[in-house]
């Protein structure tokens, strides 16, 4: 007889492939295994829904005895009737460590992936913690919506599940689930958020406050997609030989026009533009009074400029 969290978990995975990667049994898919509760249940949860699993393991070689943890994963999901594979990367480039084993992962998973879908293990605990922390970074409506459930080839079946949920199937299931001491570490922010500011909305509140950040991401989500897929089309009809026509955006709405040229500055080259960078190129369209360029990025052989020529918005490239 299976628990309340065990139908749950199995049902949301269930959904999800009904939802994105069709009907029938033994779907292939991957699953990204760390070893910890969530990924474990995950894992757990697709096979009794009918998936056929490929469990992959990232060592990301940060902690002592990490490839230990890994291997023991990779045995657990073996156990539970999945292949499974050790992936070792190294660990480095901009950003912080943070940001660094991500790009590592998502690298590894990609390239291991051999054409499957990844599923990912993030629950609705760590969507309301990736919109509380969009909503204190003023990030705008897309970091607000937080993770999708479905990004090709990244699929994320437990948004609805509480990470408490997936600890009790665990259990129930007899599966050892690693701790990662990150997760308990002070000098993560995003640690700080879940062990400190979240209980305390939590209590100020009364309650329901990770389920109705989870919420309003979802409706964020949908809203998002509608002005992506008309930035999209807004930014198709500016584009000329040398870079953007400024009268085919200034028309558009702020909302449409800002997004698309987030777009176009991603495109060109600059990572992750801050709202205060896309405000200053929106303005060479928006309020051209003859002001000069906005630096957007670059190496360190140049520096990636956006100014404005006559009618064009364009990118330069100034050696330093």
């Amino acid at each position: 007889m299976r628990s309340r969290a065990q139908q749950e978990l199995i049902g949301a995975v269930g959904g999800f492939a009904r939802r994105h990667l069709g009907t029938g049994r033994g779907i292939p898919v991957c699953v990204a295994l760390s070893g910890g509760a969530d990924s474990l249940a995950l894992t757990a949860a697709s096979l009794r829904a009918g998936l056929r699993v490929r469990a992959l393991v990232v060592d990301h070689g940060l902690q002592d005895g990490s490839g230990e943890v890994a291997e023991r994963a990779a045995a657990a999901a073996r156990d539970l009737g999945a292949a499974a594979r050790v992936l070792t990367v190294t660990v480095d480039g901009p950003g912080g460590p943070e940001a660094a084993a991500r790009t590592a992962r998502y690298a590894a998973l990609d390239e291991a992936r051999e054409g499957l879908p990844v599923l990912l293990g993030h629950t609705l605990d760590d969507q309301a913690e990736t919109v509380l922390l969009g909503l204190g970074r003023g990030s705008g409506a897309r970091s607000l919506a937080g993770m999708a459930a479905w990004n090709a080839p990244w699929g994320r079946p437990l948004l609805g599940i509480r990470r408490s949920q997936t600890r009790r199937a665990c259990t129930e299931w007899g599966l050892s689930a690693w701790d990662d001491p990150h997760n308990a570490d002070p000098r993560y922010t995003r640690v700080r958020v879940r062990r400190e500011a979240l209980p305390l909305l939590d209590d100020v509140l009364g309650g329901g406050v990770p389920e109705a950040l989870a919420r309003t991401a979802e409706q964020l989500c949908d809203d998002a997609d509608v002005l992506d897929d008309l930035a999209a089309e807004l930014l198709a009809r500016a584009r000329t030989p040398d870079g953007l026509a400024a009268s085919s955006l200034r028309r558009a709405p702020r909302a449409l026009r800002t997004r698309a040229l987030r777009a176009w500055l991603v495109e060109i080259g600059a990572v992750e533009p801050s709202s205060k960078v896309v405000a200053r190129v929106d303005a060479l369209v928006a309020d051209w009074r003859g002001q000069g360029g906005v630096a957007v990025g670059g190496d360190d052989e140049a520096r990636l400029v956006v100014t404005r020529r006559a009618s064009v918005v364009v990118a330069l490239r100034q050696q330093r």
